[in-house]
């Protein structure tokens, strides 16, 4: 056989192996496979939600804009507020890292649905192809809100689409919260009962029940709203007979819980980091446990905040207050256990912990601003201003991106079998909490000052904080590739990983890394509580 021929053969059979692995992929059942289709699908949406962002902030530098029209501004921020929402805050951890670890931890062999969740990912996947479309093909300008009239009456944009492909996704929501409660209910290893269960599987149910309750009603006010825009329904057109505050109450309804479902994951997250590296039982598992419950049952009474200036009744706000205040309770429980673990630990110094530390203390600053923010009289003159941004952002993007980097620095090892190399590790935590502070902080003082949100135009006595804000982000985003590179080099030169490199405790850390197909050769039977720190031998 010639050189050219054998070099043939071996081409063919390349990309036929290729095939079948690429194969293998597209129509596995098994959940840490879909795990990591989805961390790739949210991760490629995360740098495309953050192109926009960095679009938005080099506009920002100068007070009279930079190379964006109004237009063109309008669409670059919906694009990252729509991108950044729907396709990676509300999917990234539960369907990346709660579909990897939720069977493991509870010493099941997958999730009750297997089928089901490869089918939620393709869902995910083709919603996604929706939102990207109406982006490409000539943007969207209303904002993640899609506030009626202007969404379905006057927008000349792709508004239709990218609702369509909100409206796609959120099936694949409500499918992967369905499968996790079951598989929770029903696939627990003989011996773990509810109150052996990890606080990550605790903080997955809760936000299961959330994603199953509340997402149909977001669902169905998307179709509402793509019925008015396509078929001129009354439904919120004043002329029609319509309401255009009914689209707030249910768009609120939905987006107010979906906070949470944002955020009880990564205190998930935030519950093992803690435990682990302060090699310390959770303080209060129980309490921690219930407080899950407690946000996402308050989490469906607070949408009102949001709409304290729409004319919503006196009686109605104050109401709506007082829960915004109580939703708190909860949360603050969490920091304060959290703290307490920390206390008289033996603290290990690693990545993973200090982005659990930089959560903790941008969730504090979040929440702290959002008492400010249910409090009418000061939520009444910062609406619509940067303070809101900047309290979103603290919660949304500083408190929950540092618990999904911590949560990926801790778990790589278990996922990949490769280690990462710690000193970036140490230093892209350092350079994320610094650049975001540096980015968003500027943006409480200038919404206190009165600078309105979703404008590109502005006073230039704006222009300093402005541009802090902006050279923070250009922090924030080289700080946030600088993982993506470590991540890849470690996938072929890491140091190998042990089953157990961080001497945590837990089900995940007995098998091997990466875990086998089937996670267990035989049920494991448990036989003893959670966070028994410290391990003894043989644990």
């Amino acid at each position: 056989m010639s050189t050219a021929t054998e070099r043939l053969a071996l081409e063919r059979a390349g990309y036929v192996t290729a095939c079948y692995t690429l194969r293998s992929w597209l129509l596995t059942t098994d959940h840490k496979r879909i795990a990591i289709l989805y961390m790739l699908a949210i991760t490629g949406f995360f740098f495309i939600g953050g192109a926009a962002a960095a679009l938005i902030r080099i506009e920002l530098f100068s007070p009279t804009g930079v190379f964006l029209s109004n237009d063109g501004y309008n669409k670059a921020f919906t694009m990252h507020s729509v991108v950044m929402v729907w396709l990676f805050l509300i999917p990234s951890i539960p369907t990346t890292f709660g579909n990897f670890l939720i069977p493991i931890m509870i010493g099941a062999k997958d999730l009750a649905f297997p089928r089901l969740n490869l089918l939620s990912w393709y869902i995910f996947m083709l919603g996604g192809l929706f939102v990207l479309y109406a982006l490409v093909a000539g943007g969207v300008d209303t904002g993640w809100t899609f506030y009626t009239p202007y969404s379905t009456l006057f927008s000349n944009s792709y508004v239709a689409a990218a609702a369509l492909g909100i409206f796609i996704t959120g099936f694949s929501s409500i499918l992967t919260g369905l499968n996790f409660i079951v598989t929770i209910h029903k696939l627990r290893a003989p011996g773990m009962g509810w109150f052996r269960l990890r606080l990550f599987v605790w903080s997955h149910y809760a936000t299961s029940v959330i994603l199953v309750l509340a997402t149909p009603v977001l669902a169905l006010s998307l179709a509402l709203n793509i019925a008015e825009r396509v078929f001129g329904i009354g439904i919120f057109d004043p002329r029609l007979g319509g309401d255009p505050l009914l689209w707030q109450h249910l768009f609120w309804f939905y987006s107010h819980p979906a906070v949470y479902i944002m955020i009880l994951p990564s205190m998930a997250v935030i519950s093992e980091l803690i435990s682990a590296f302060a090699q310390n039982r959770i303080f209060g598992y129980r309490f921690v446990a219930y407080s899950s419950i407690a946000i996402a049952s308050i989490g469906f009474l607070v949408w009102g905040h949001h709409m304290f200036v729409s004319g919503q009744s006196m009686w109605a706000s104050i109401t709506f207050s007082f829960l915004s205040f109580l939703v708190a309770v909860p949360s603050a429980v969490k920091v304060y256990n959290w703290t307490a673990t920390l206390y008289k630990g033996q603290v290990m110094i690693k990545a993973p912990l200090l982005y659990a530390i930089g959560f903790i203390g941008l969730f504090v600053v979040g929440g702290i601003t959002g008492l400010f923010l249910a409090s009418l009289a000061i939520d009444v003159h910062v609406t619509d201003t940067y303070f809101v941004i900047a309290h979103f952002h603290y919660i949304m993007v500083g408190a929950a991106v540092s618990a999904y980097f911590g949560a990926l620095h801790f778990w790589w090892p278990k996922m990949t079998g490769r280690m990462y190399p710690e000193g970036w590790g140490i230093a892209s935590a350092l350079l994320i909490f610094l650049g975001f502070t540096l980015t968003f902080f500027p943006q409480f003082v200038l919404g206190y000052l009165g600078m309105p949100r979703r404008y590109h135009l502005y006073d230039p006595q704006f222009q300093v904080l402005n541009v802090l804000s902006s050279a923070g982000a250009l922090v924030l985003a080289a700080a946030y590739l600088i993982p993506l590179t470590y991540f890849l080099w470690s996938l072929r030169w890491g140091a190998r990983a042990s089953d157990n490199p961080w001497g945590a405790d837990g089900l995940e850390w007995t098998i091997a890394s990466p875990p086998p197909k089937h996670n267990f050769a035989q049920t494991p039977v448990i036989t003893r509580d959670p966070y028994q720190y410290p391990l003894k031998e043989g644990t």
